[in-house]
């Protein structure tokens, strides 16, 4: 731990100052926030060592979706460190490495299999040798190991029946659940949302941790009920609730609850959610460019580095290097730089060709169209690259998706009404192909218009 990055003005508002356990050391951090960034405020890049390999891992995304801070929390293995709330004498460390994550004598696998590793049928020319060799090569190409005691028991199981359920806290997710409470007053509005803080790509702009405040305002006095740090882990179609009075279709005809649930993991355990609608707000997944090196810790998405600078208030970093055509990545760069946060912005005839460094950047090698290369100093490597659309829950009610290159790849159809091909299903925002904050809560609030008018 080498540096204190909490230094982004102004402060936004956190919680209680709390100590947690790092390996046996104390570490800094602020109850709310995700372990992930307290431990990156706190100068830890490297958050674990990765699967065969064992390459140094650091956060990329900070939202849950790319899987690259896994770490042992609590004794349980393979915890996404950037979901899981700081809080007073949480133990964190480090797997997959040996003695350390900061000296892995393992990483040696990543130059004796230089051009991979095939547990299945590594051979010997002894038999012995080989099933020794064999077992080593699996150890060495585990993840994490068992937690150090079972559960005491299986978490519950609860049914929720509502009108509609929205997937997604977002801007678009809540202008949506919002206009449905306040154009159908009485129904029954779930809000659904992996983050402990609704508000979504908000939180990646500058000014947008205000704005996403207003809007989580708008939807509780619209009546709107949401469940945070909750994972929409599956739609089962087969797995239909049974009626109730509360859910059976009006004398106006519309119509009862689609056939299945969606499964949700919430603190508390499973929640089974039937619903009459169901809104996909899921938003898009943070992607990176294609360039050597680029999985070193110091390598995140453009937007992880707004919601580190503009939500939590850490600097990203001594120096930022901004790649990538995304038009966020401009902003992200101009509120970097008025902040006092050196930058450099890289688009256009330029592209990132290697990241330079280990365990720590130092430098992003960058070539220009016509074959000249130059360095740019930075420990941190912002990729501004168009989100690909989370299609995965709609895609399971069988909605239809479409390629589309500008859109961020297959986003979900939807018509003018915002209805997928799926009745009752319908999306809206970035999962429809990306369009950035604004635009999505102005999708979102018509497409929960259109809905509130299907209830009647």
């Amino acid at each position: 731990m080498t540096d204190d990055l909490r230094v982004m003005s102004p402060a936004p508002v956190r919680g209680e100052a709390c100590v947690l356990d790092f390996e046996g050391a104390p570490l800094r951090a602020f109850a709310g926030e995700s372990v992930a960034v307290a431990l990156y405020a706190a100068g830890v890049r490297t958050l674990g060592r990765s699967t065969k390999y064992h390459r140094p891992r650091g956060a990329f995304c900070f939202e849950g979706h790319c899987a690259a801070c896994l770490m042992r929390i609590d004794g349980k293995p393979n915890v996404r460190a950037c979901l899981t709330p700081a809080r007073p004498d949480l133990r964190c460390e480090r797997q997959n490495a040996y003695p350390s994550a900061d000296a892995d004598l393992l990483e040696a696998a990543d130059w004796l299999f230089p051009h991979g590793m095939d547990h299945h049928s590594v051979l010997t020319g002894n038999r012995a040798a080989n099933r020794l060799f064999v077992n080593l090569v699996r150890q060495v190409g585990g993840s994490g190991t068992l937690p150090d005691a079972p559960p005491a028991a299986l978490p519950p199981v609860r049914d929720a029946r509502v009108d509609v359920c929205v997937v997604g806290a977002g801007p678009a997710g809540l202008a949506a659940a919002s206009a449905i409470g306040d154009t159908a007053p009485g129904a029954t509005v779930l809000l659904v949302d992996d983050q402990a803080v609704p508000g979504g790509s908000w939180l990646a702009e500058p000014g947008g941790a205000t704005l996403a405040r207003e809007a989580a305002a708008l939807a509780r006095r619209a009546g709107v009920v949401t469940l945070a740090r909750a994972v929409a882990i599956g739609f089962f179609p087969e797995d239909a609730l049974p009626a109730s009075p509360r859910s059976a279709p009006p004398s106006g005809g519309a119509s009862a609850l689609v056939p299945g649930t969606l499964a949700i993991a919430t603190p508390d355990g499973l929640v089974r959610v039937g619903a009459r609608r169901f809104l996909y707000a899921t938003g898009g997944a943070d992607q990176n460019l294609p360039f050597l090196d680029n999985d070193r810790p110091g390598v995140i998405s453009a937007r992880a580095c707004g919601r580190l600078a503009f939500h939590h208030g850490v600097r990203p970093g001594r120096r930022v290097a901004v790649v990538g055509e995304a038009a966020f990545g401009e902003r992200l760069a101009a509120a970097l730089a008025d902040a006092g946060v050196p930058v450099e912005r890289i688009a256009g005839r330029e592209r990132a060709r290697a990241a330079i460094g280990g365990a720590h950047l130092r430098a992003l090698e960058v070539e220009d169209g016509s074959g000249a290369f130059r360095r740019v100093e930075a420990d941190v490597i912002a990729a501004a690259v168009t989100p690909a659309p989370a299609s995965e829950l709609p895609r399971q009610h069988g909605a239809a998706v479409a390629f589309t290159e500008r859109g961020g790849g297959f986003a979900v159809t939807v018509d003018a009404r915002f209805r997928t091909s799926v009745t009752d299903i319908f999306a809206c925002g970035d999962v429809t192909g990306f369009q950035g904050p604004l635009a999505a809560a102005r999708a979102g609030a018509a497409a929960g218009r259109e809905i509130a008018h299907t209830l009647r």
